[in-house]
């Protein structure tokens, strides 16, 4: 029987394998086998959703966090966004092979760049299984293996799905290894991945802040970390109230327990007594907690209804993942950029203003994966941006910043075209 360290030895020797078979692989094939993984995740909803309801079922009893609980949770609509997802991806173009930055050196030669697969792609996770389905999506279109550890919360939910990508990676003609999913419990094989730069190229940690931190720690291949997001709303002193009513509740109640919700809602002080009444009630109605600070709390505190605490400390600069934002009154947009350069993730960040100065300024200055004006930082997301899918959130500025897709699993090659030269002297 073969242990822990041989069993992962052979799904990296495997993948490494798969690997050169996908990245010659042409688009015609990637693109069946994603079409076949559409298919099955609606063919097999049943299977699928048996799997998941044993996982919830079990984390429940385990005392799980409600935000936790509904990562894992699949259901039929989100089986269908999940396949249309896919087939999204499938509309988009391939990145392998693609020359760019090509021009003629005086010498003559021609010289240019063509993007190639990274070659194996590894990701850790916590919860949520439908990272299963991107990733896999996204590596085998980008012309990358995979492979997968998910968390023990959702091993039934992730190995059904694990299985029904490699049956349909299979039935295009393609290497069934090019997706590994570990379901293998022990947690000394995280360890060992983290060693396996020799089978692994790149490492996406997607789950806690400490997970990430472990792994960005540890790992000894390059390591592309993010998705801990405490996301800021600054509602400055020109906006337009009723549109940033509208953007504040969705990015704090549309899905709280996803890393683009808003956290903290900045308000200049001219417009505070009118705004903060007007989104207070607005939350309230939708179950939100406010934890104030002493000007927000003076205005909000005559009014009915609201589920107020006083701010502490530890409320700014917090990821809630919950019915629950932080509030703070500002003097001007210095405040508030330097609050958010203070407590922000460098996930999204986003001004609701009428002034073109300050929109620009909040553009310029803050650095986030994601600067927004006008609009909810709910559309972080890889199927928001048009990429298809996403393998992550990348809040680092190397390789890749934000979501990640297609390009973003790719590096490039020089490529160099000569008649003969020969280098001078």
């Amino acid at each position: 029987m073969a242990t822990a360290t041989q069993y992962l030895q052979t799904k990296a020797q495997a993948a490494k394998a798969a690997s050169r078979v996908l990245a010659k692989s042409g688009t015609e094939v990637k693109n069946k086998a994603l079409g076949n993984i559409a298919d099955a995740l609606k063919s097999r909803e049943a299977e699928i959703l048996a799997a998941n309801a044993e996982d919830y079922a079990k984390a429940k009893a385990s005392g799980m966090s409600e935000s936790m609980l509904d990562r894992l949770m699949l259901n039929s609509q989100r089986l269908t966004g999940i396949a249309a997802d896919v087939r999204s991806i499938i509309q988009l173009p391939d990145p392998v092979g693609e020359s760019f930055d090509v021009r003629i050196l005086p010498n003559g030669i021609q010289l240019g760049k063509r993007r190639v697969p990274l070659g194996v792609i590894a990701s850790i996770y916590e919860s949520r299984p439908n990272v299963t389905i991107d990733i896999s999506a996204l590596c085998l279109k980008s012309g990358n293996a995979a492979i997968l550890r998910g968390g023990h919360e959702s091993v039934r939910s992730s190995s059904t799905l694990a299985n029904i990508v490699r049956d349909s990676i299979e039935k295009a003609g393609l290497p069934a290894d090019a997706v590994q999913y570990v379901d293998n419990p022990d947690r000394d094989l995280v360890n060992q991945m983290l060693k396996m730069r020799d089978y692994i190229d790149l490492l996406i940690p997607r789950g806690s802040e400490s997970l990430i931190k472990f792994v960005r720690d540890n790992a000894t291949m390059a390591v592309v970390a993010g998705g801990i997001g405490v996301c800021h709303t600054y509602v400055d002193a020109s906006a337009d109230l009723m549109k940033a009513k509208d953007i504040v509740f969705n990015a704090k109640v549309q899905r709280p327990t996803v890393c683009n919700a808003l956290d903290t809602i900045i308000v200049h002080n001219k417009i505070a007594k009118q705004y903060l009444p007007m989104v207070g009630v607005e939350l309230a109605k939708a179950g939100v907690e406010m934890h104030c600070d002493e000007r927000s709390m003076m205005i909000l505190a005559s009014q009915p209804d609201l589920k107020l605490k006083p701010a502490v400390a530890d409320d700014w600069g917090k990821e809630f993942l919950a019915l629950t934002a932080a509030v703070k009154v500002v003097d001007s947009l210095d405040e508030a950029l330097k609050h958010i350069e203070t407590y922000g993730s460098g996930h999204s960040e986003a001004i609701i203003t009428e002034d073109y100065s300050s929109a620009m300024r909040f553009l310029d200055e803050v650095d986030a994966a994601a600067v927004y004006v006008n609009a909810s930082t709910r559309f972080t997301d890889g199927s928001q941006f048009g990429l298809g899918a996403e393998v992550g959130i990348s809040t680092q500025k190397m390789h890749a910043r934000g979501p990640m897709g297609l390009r973003e699993l790719t590096s490039y090659k020089w490529i160099v075209m000569g008649t003969g030269q020969v280098r001078p002297g």
